[in-house]
């Protein structure tokens, strides 16, 4: 099996993810996935797709993630796993789908607007 490439994204980051089959090894950046994600959250976050479906320790995953926060790189390799799993095994889907991995989350921050000091917030008011 050739290794397949998987694009994943959340908020401003991006992840890259190459997947074959082997041993379990979990790569982020170079490092093991526990010493890229120092909480347990954010690493559950990025692990879910291969808990959701038992399939941890089957695949050797490689993942390139840049850009955003460490929360939203860990979405970010959320959705390219998810991806990559669904398209890996048929059976999967069905499971992936119910619990919205396959679903892109497309909230970004919204940008800060001329005349206020954020994106919502207004300078106060004074009527006299």
């Amino acid at each position: 099996m050739a290794k397949a490439n998987y694009i994943g994204r959340r908020k401003t980051s991006t992840a890259r993810l190459y997947i074959e089959e082997g041993k379990g090894n979990f790569l982020v950046n170079g490092k093991a996935i526990e010493d890229y994600f120092k909480t347990k959250a954010r690493l559950n976050i990025a692990k879910l797709p291969l808990d959701s479906t038992e399939l941890d320790g089957k695949y050797d995953i490689k993942v390139t993630v840049r850009g955003g926060g460490i929360t939203g790189q860990a979405g970010a390799i959320s959705l390219a796993l998810a991806r990559a799993l669904d398209d890996l095994n048929d059976d999967v889907h069905a499971t992936l789908k119910e619990r919205g991995l396959l679903t892109r989350d497309d909230r970004m921050v919204e940008r800060k607007k001329y005349g206020q000091p954020k994106a919502r917030k207004r300078f106060q008011f004074s009527k006299r």
